[in-house]
């Protein structure tokens, strides 16, 4: 594989649509067809989970629909309404040294758009982008059945996963989105969700705007001695 395999073009391999796949921040406004979309949950569906429960459910937004609920959203952040997030992302406290690793994110995408310190309108100005999905042509919302336990996230996980690999495979982007889990009773009455499903998160789907300044963060990854032990003896 290519040392430095680029994120403007289809990925032609896993790894790398392992290694170009990132937090897009920045899109084109080429719409991104049904079909499209629907090769990439169908290839999403493939991925493992605990004697076969897959417990993902998602929502498919573009076009009106989308712009209903991002409106909703930038409106409830930019009035301060309550956050009610229905489960704990980050740990309280977070040990060091993964408060050390979400700080140093934050510093360098900050300081990339050129956010200092204090800086709290240029600040909520990007933050409400998260709730605008950044932008993309498309959206995904996924819920699961509240009932479901730890191991059900785990699944999860390897389904988002999944996802943004398959996006890569057809040269596009994503953003994973814990923020739109920050109003879930928004995204239910928008999306007129049930109750009884949990908001997990959302993502932004499209193709990602090269001139974008944004577009160019990546941050450090770890080495593989940091966090790999051998056991062979």
């Amino acid at each position: 594989m290519n040392a430095h395999p680029s994120v403007d073009q289809a990925a032609v391999t896993l790894e790398e649509a392992a290694y170009t796949r990132r937090s897009v921040r920045a899109y084109l406004d080429t719409p991104v067809s049904r079909a499209t979309i629907e090769r990439i949950l169908r290839t999403a569906a493939t991925a493992p989970s605990g004697s076969n429960t897959q417990p993902w459910r998602v929502w498919v937004l573009r076009g009106p629909a989308l712009a209903r609920l991002a409106a909703a959203l930038s409106v409830a952040y930019l009035e301060d309404q309550p956050l009610r997030p229905e489960y704990q992302h980050y740990a309280q406290p977070l040990p060091d040294l993964h408060l050390r690793r979400r700080r140093a994110c934050g510093l360098g995408l900050y300081s990339l758009l050129g956010i200092g310190r204090g800086d709290t309108e240029r600040l909520r100005a990007y933050r409400v982008r998260n709730y605008q999905f950044f932008g993309a042509p498309a959206a995904l919302v996924f819920t699961m059945d509240r009932a479901l336990s730890h191991g059900s996230w785990l699944d999860y996980g390897m389904f988002l996963q999944t996802a943004m690999l398959a996006a890569r495979s057809l040269g596009l982007h994503t953003c994973a989105e814990g923020s739109i889990a920050a109003y879930p009773d928004i995204v239910r009455r928008e999306l007129s969700i049930a109750e009884s499903e949990l908001v997990v998160c959302g993502m932004a789907l499209g193709y990602h705007d090269p001139t974008a300044p944004i577009n160019r963060y990546q941050p450090a990854r770890c080495e593989l001695d940091e966090f790999t032990t051998f056991v062979e003896d």
